[in-house]
């Protein structure tokens, strides 16, 4: 869960740097990412915010991608959690053969590639992140680091959007 919650584009705008890091901090996991999306502040709209997180993520180098995947926890490492409901972490099924696949093939995909899987779930089950993980070890290293950003961006925007909430913020701020 976030800590910045619904605060709104314009009291986005207006945090003090640091606080502004901070928040966006706990969206992305890079202080890089963090301080130059803050930096690049105003935003006129959510959408201008969005595209700039992506440009910046996408042209991150890898060794800042693998930093970031590093705060990921597995699939299923935090099973049912209200807190983390729309993260992986979270993703739960009540036949313990689903979730020892899911860990096993986490391991394998952690083997084979270097860097742990990570996927947008929110709204998916367990089988359904199987069945991607399954599918993305057929991937070469190349292909899936690309799936990964893509993934990536799709996590912090979904974060973006519960920490700005909805136009105009909740007034809570």
């Amino acid at each position: 869960m976030l800590m910045h919650q619904g605060i709104g584009l314009d009291a986005y705008n207006a945090m003090p740097q640091r606080r502004a890091v901070h928040a966006v901090y706990e969206c992305c996991g890079s202080v890089s990412l963090a301080a130059d999306l803050a930096r690049d502040r105003p935003y006129r709209n959510h959408d201008a915010l969005f595209r700039q997180a992506d440009a910046l993520l996408f042209a991150m180098a890898e060794v800042s991608i693998d930093s970031i995947l590093q705060a990921y926890p597995s699939v299923g490492r935090r099973p049912r959690s209200a807190r983390s409901q729309c993260e992986q972490c979270a993703v739960w099924d009540e036949r313990p053969e689903v979730m020892a696949q899911l860990d096993a093939h986490a391991r394998s995909y952690e083997q084979q590639f270097g860097f742990g899987f990570v996927m947008y779930v929110n709204g998916f089950g367990a089988a359904d992140v199987l069945a991607a993980m399954v599918d993305r070890l057929h991937n070469d290293v190349d292909t899936e680091r690309k799936v990964v950003r893509n993934e990536l961006a799709r996590i912090n925007r979904s974060r973006l959007e519960r920490m700005l909430g909805p136009e105009g913020g909740y007034h809570n701020w």
